[in-house]
């Protein structure tokens, strides 16, 4: 099979299928953009894209949709040079979220194609309007965050086939293009995430932190409301004052990856310690910014108990990486979160406005963990058995790719 994947910072989503289906012989190669300086083993070719600037009133609505198109017609323009040098892929594999893929049919109408369909935008039942602190939604907005979906519509209507990595992302589609989306999940390597006492992990003040510490865990790619992170904070002080022994080890940066900036400048932890940071031992709370892969795995190697929590919005993979380490698991209660973690069983899960839960819930859970060996046990269990990236998620997806090819 000659296959062909797309994406905007490649390997995103396809870090461990591409390589994989490079071992399994198949003539694998990647388009991504420029200003992306990933180096792989697979052959990649670039694209250069320049958003233009758009006039927010002239095109309230369409201005989602005139950078999207924008992009996928530079990325057709390169699939056309590539045609012209002789290369026809038998499939192409694209995160429709850019709008990269949309007129590769235009080039390629032999190809099948099939989009990464991570998540839908609508007005309503997700993340618009979840959190009433980030102020009323007024019907404009309604519009305008359904309007976003339709590049990713227009994506899905012009592939083959579409793959989501939850059913609960997969179902934010309508009917009519659900019908197109299987469900597979990316997959979590649970050989490396395996428990490992030998761990060890370095604060920034030069302590080392090892398994059976109290260590809790909050991880982001950056720190925002999007995921919890003023929750986390407000509910921190509580479980520091019950918990003299505990280390609060947060990952993330600074920058926006959903959502927006605090209106009144600066960054979102910036603007919680101002509101928390003085009832909190701020000796034991260590923000480590953002970590080599290696490091954030010994970390959750010594977590006693992670925080995970976001808005209905698209499923982190660290918050099942975390239960595939062997840490407790505490999450919030949104559809994403409940498809993964069953209360009780595999982890516990609280209300994401409820600070006073989360605070009662993390100190419990690093008062006493001997109570939830037995949950831990079962919730790496349960990601061995549904999420594990060898025995489960790439079979899945490499079965999908190779029916494609037919």
């Amino acid at each position: 099979m000659k296959l062909l994947f797309v994406h905007q910072n490649f390997p995103g989503q396809f870090l461990h299928l591409a390589p994989e289906m490079q071992r399994l012989g198949h003539d694998v190669r990647a388009l991504t953009d420029a200003v992306n300086k990933t180096t792989s083993a697979v052959p990649l070719w670039r694209y250069a894209f320049t958003a233009e600037k758009v006039d927010p009133a002239a095109t309230r609505l369409g201005r989602n949709y005139t950078t999207m198109s924008d992009r996928g017609v530079v990325v057709a323009r390169a699939a056309r040079r590539l045609r012209a040098e002789g290369y026809v892929p038998d499939v192409i594999f694209g995160h429709s979220g850019w709008g990269e893929t949309l007129f590769l049919k235009e080039v390629w109408p032999e190809a099948k194609l099939l989009v990464y369909a991570e998540f839908y935008y609508s007005g309503q039942g997700a993340d618009v309007g979840f959190d009433p602190e980030a102020g009323p939604v007024g019907f404009d907005q309604v519009m305008i965050a359904q309007g976003r979906a339709t590049h990713l519509g227009q994506a899905l209507l012009h592939a083959d086939a579409g793959l989501s990595p939850t059913e609960w992302q997969a179902s934010r589609h309508p009917a009519a293009l659900r019908r197109m989306i299987e469900v597979a999940f990316d997959g979590v390597d649970c050989d490396r995430l395996a428990p490992n006492p030998a761990a060890r992990f370095t604060l920034p003040n030069g302590r080392v932190l090892a398994p059976g510490d109290e260590v809790l865990t909050f991880v982001n790619r950056n720190l925002e409301p999007y995921r919890g992170f003023r929750s986390f904070m407000r509910a921190l002080p509580e479980v520091l004052a019950a918990r003299p022994d505990a280390e609060a080890v947060i990952v993330g940066g600074d920058e926006i990856s959903y959502g927006s900036k605090p209106v009144d400048g600066g960054t979102w932890r910036e603007k919680m310690l101002a509101e928390v940071g003085g009832a909190l031992d701020l000796g034991r709370v260590h923000f480590v910014g953002n970590v080599a892969y290696d490091r954030y795995v010994d970390l959750l190697h010594v977590a006693r108990v992670h925080a995970y929590l976001t808005y209905p919005f698209v499923l982190s993979w660290s918050m099942v990486e975390a239960m595939a380490a062997g840490a407790m698991v505490v999450g919030s209660r949104t559809a994403p979160v409940e498809e993964v973690i069953e209360d009780g069983v595999t982890g516990r899960l609280v209300d994401f406005f409820d600070i006073a839960g989360w605070s009662a819930a993390l100190t419990d859970a690093l008062a006493r963990p001997e109570a939830y060996m037995a949950m831990r046990a079962a919730a790496r269990e349960a990601v061995l058995a549904r999420y594990d990236l060898r025995s489960v998620c790439l079979p899945r997806q490499v079965a999908l790719l190779e029916r494609l090819a037919g």
